[in-house]
């Protein structure tokens, strides 16, 4: 996957954290930056649907969407997954 370059202001809390988990995975920063941010946009959902399943991109992101969506709509009726 190619990549690119991008400058970001994090706190120095987030940093600190950032590298010290780096340190203790044996990743880059960058890797751990870019896994949390898969994960945080839902990005890492559709790698995972993917990886077990045999689809095509739209399908894997249409099935991820829909489960975005129903997490966000169990959350709001307080009910957990």
């Amino acid at each position: 996957m190619a990549r690119s370059k991008a400058t970001i202001y994090l706190d120095p809390e987030v940093l600190r954290a950032t590298r010290i988990r780096a340190a203790r995975t044996g990743k880059r920063d960058s890797d751990v930056v870019e896994e949390a941010l898969r994960e945080h946009l839902g990005l890492a959902v559709v790698d995972r649907i993917r990886s077990r399943f045999d689809l095509d991109e739209e399908h894997a992101m249409r099935l991820a969407n829909e489960e975005v969506h129903a997490m966000r709509r169990d959350r709001a009726e307080g009910n957990t997954r």
